[in-house]
């Protein structure tokens, strides 16, 4: 029965959240476009509901000429791929407004666990453990408000897990303000997507360019 409800919060406050942001988002956007050359957005091919592909919508913090398919914490030197732009979006947390529109579509939620990259086997993997991949992915969730980027990826399913045990409104309302005061302290993000805590992952939750 939440599940219904919570469909139904996420089309009307993904909806508000676009007409009331779109200020900011043109802000961003005529920000990006005078930083760097390419486009504003660009997708990637992500984990969805039960294992199915969708395209996650992002703003571009990346220059054009970064290698396509490439993990960030992967290359040799993230920073100078990076826009100046880009290191404001991801410090904010802002590149990842776009994706309001997957979730009034349907293919995200606003709380749920972070959608894994279409690569990222160890993490899909351990997710079957907890039935992580058999909810909706979310903007936000409990792992991202409980480390973040700093997770390995056995404690970031496990946390993925225990929302699956816990979901329900009351729930969701503490991942939703959480997730507030995360950003605010930019708790967990860390550039680059790496960490003392997060060296065994294969892929960062962080934008890889596609463009």
């Amino acid at each position: 029965m939440y599940l219904k409800i919570k469909r139904l919060i996420d089309i009307v406050l993904s909806g508000l959240g676009m007409v009331i942001l779109s200020p900011v988002f043109l802000i961003l956007i005529v920000g990006i476009k005078l930083d760097s050359k390419g486009p504003v957005l660009f997708k990637q091919k992500r984990v969805g509901l039960y294992k199915k592909h969708f395209h996650i919508l992002k703003f571009r913090t990346m220059k054009i000429d970064t290698p396509k398919d490439t993990p960030t914490h992967l290359l040799a030197d993230p920073q100078q791929y990076i826009t100046r732009m880009g290191k404001f979006l991801r410090k904010t947390s802002l590149d990842e407004l776009p994706q309001i529109w997957n979730i009034f579509t349907g293919e995200m939620s606003i709380i749920g666990p972070r959608p894994a990259l279409w690569n990222q086997a160890d993490l899909i993997a351990e997710r079957d453990k907890y039935g992580a991949n058999d909810v909706k992915p979310g903007l936000t969730g409990w792992a991202q408000i409980n480390g973040r980027d700093e997770l390995p990826i056995d404690v970031k399913s496990k946390l993925d897990g225990e929302y699956v045990q816990r979901i329900g409104l009351r729930f969701d309302i503490k991942c939703f303000f959480g997730t507030f005061v995360s950003v605010a302290k930019s708790d967990g993000v860390l550039e680059g997507g790496t960490g003392t805590k997060a060296k065994e992952e294969m892929a960062s939750d962080k934008e890889t360019n596609s463009k």
